[in-house]
């Protein structure tokens, strides 16, 4: 059997997904893979981290009010009601976020962790936490997102000026000691403040000429109110926008971070994009949101990056709403099938370029979703067929891969023989001439520190054997 190498690189503006948060739960990678029909960029994980605080690690919302208090807002709590980031100084890396990401990484998606933290925490505290998402590769780290605003408890806690100090200071702990990790800093409102300058931007000015990334949060629309109250004409706690608006703020906000860095530019990411189902419905959702990613490399050419929010949700800023008599079940929104249809436009793509021959052995290398050299088997069919399946041998079971052909991607986790690669044909017939594309991240979801000293940013693995494939194109039986 021929096999080529084949490196898959960045696409122009990367897909990402938010999965779970104060709204929603966490979904598992299989499912969405499953729903979606191939994996993201990077998939959007928000945590927090009050140690400091008493009943900590216990979720905010499950806390006890104080005496005479009640909640009237989704903030209302005594920290961030994300949830809780159970590592650092006397956690454990047994829990979350670390299984989720582990399962992120399994599937050949990168990690953005999204972290609200304390301002008041130790160097030591840090240190910990850059210690233990060093294993992750080369995940982004977005800490206290939303900086300029009001709603979060380390603004609450602390002036501008300290929220932004803290960033700085959790930046350079991270280049010392897990320096392949990109920093996030999500600043801004879109909105030019009478000095002509963002809000706080002076306060966060060092902030952003030091972080690797850009990025803002952005609603077509908003319903911030939820669960509290509902979204009705006249209402106080909604808004909506038009797709214009949010392209003239991204302009504005990229403007000043550029004056602010001396004219450097860097990725610049929506870390949090939707409309709210709320506020839309669920018809004008999707076709805002549809027109809004078809128009941004026009409009806004110097975004990088966009993130969905979110898979499932218990409101309507999800995928799919989650089932209020069944946490684990979901109902898809007719956004669903109109984002598998952004998903495929070229411009959300990741890149794949093929080199030169190779022979089994041979040798995997994943760096990441926008860095990974696999292998491209070439598959020439006679027509559409009625059965296709990819079976391993060897070793080669022991492997975690990403297979993907004719744009349908699979997940074949360790220990599996065989995958079933009909539903790649389901909707689509394939090309004459196809390839089968093998990609191999970590089965544990962390880097592996004795395959050598680029371990932090690699992980190898070897495929033996070329895998054998059942391919038939008449029903086992004909009548």
């Amino acid at each position: 059997m021929k096999a080529s190498k084949i490196h898959m690189g960045p696409s122009k503006i990367a897909l990402d997904l938010g999965d779970g948060s104060e709204r929603g739960e966490y979904v598992n990678q299989d499912y969405i893979l499953h729903k979606l029909g191939r994996p993201h960029r990077g998939i959007n994980l928000m945590y927090c981290y009050y140690p400091l605080d008493e009943g900590w690690p216990t979720r905010a919302s499950k806390l006890t009010l104080p005496a005479g208090k009640t909640a009237a807002f989704a903030w209302d709590y005594a920290y961030d009601d994300y949830f809780p980031y159970e590592g650092g100084i006397g956690g454990t890396t047994e829990h979350e976020p670390f299984e989720s990401m582990r399962d992120v990484r399994r599937h050949g998606q990168d990690i953005i962790l999204t972290l609200t933290i304390d301002p008041a925490v130790s160097d030591e505290h840090l240190i910990k936490i850059a210690e233990e998402l060093r294993p992750f590769g080369r995940m982004m780290l977005r800490i206290n997102h939303e900086a300029m605003g009001s709603w979060f408890a380390y603004n609450k806690r602390c002036s501008y000026q300290e929220v932004a100090d803290f960033f700085v200071r959790f930046h350079k702990i991270i280049k010392k000691h897990a320096p392949q990790i990109q920093t996030i800093l999500c600043v801004g409102d879109g909105v030019a403040h009478a000095s002509g300058k963002l809000k706080y931007e002076d306060e966060f000015a060092e902030a952003i000429s030091v972080a690797d990334m850009w990025s803002a949060d952005t609603y077509l629309s908003l319903h911030w109110g939820w669960p509290f109250d509902i979204a009705e004409p006249g209402g106080k706690t909604h808004k909506r926008v038009t797709n214009k608006d949010i392209y003239e703020g991204l302009k504005f906000e990229h403007s000043r971070f550029m004056a602010c860095s001396g004219g450097k530019s860097r990725q610049f990411a929506l870390n949090e994009f939707n409309a709210d189902g709320d506020v839309n419905g669920p018809f004008e959702q999707a076709s805002q949101v549809e027109d809004f990613y078809h128009h941004l490399p026009n409009e806004a050419p110097f975004i990088s990056a966009v993130t969905f929010y979110q898979f499932r949700d218990r409101g309507r800023l999800g995928l799919e709403v989650e089932d209020p008599s069944n946490a684990g079940a979901g109902y898809a929104q007719p956004i669903l099938e109109t984002y598998k249809k952004i998903m495929s436009l070229p411009q959300h793509l990741p890149s794949m370029e093929i080199g030169e021959n190779i022979a089994f052995p041979s040798k995997l290398r994943w760096g990441g979703s926008e860095d990974a050299d696999g292998i491209s088997i070439p598959i020439k069919f006679e027509i559409a067929p009625t059965f296709c399946e990819v079976t391993f041998s060897g070793d080669d079971i022991g492997l975690n891969l990403m297979l993907e052909i004719n744009n349908r991607w699979f997940y074949k986790k360790t220990g599996v023989k065989t995958i079933d690669i009909m539903p790649a044909f389901f909707t689509s017939s394939p090309p004459l001439n196809c390839a089968l594309n093998i990609f191999a991240p970590p089965p544990t979801g962390e880097n592996d520190p004795s395959q050598g000293e680029d371990w932090e940013i690699n992980y190898y693995a070897e495929l033996k054997n070329p895998p054998e494939m059942r391919i038939r194109y008449i029903p086992v039986i004909t009548i």
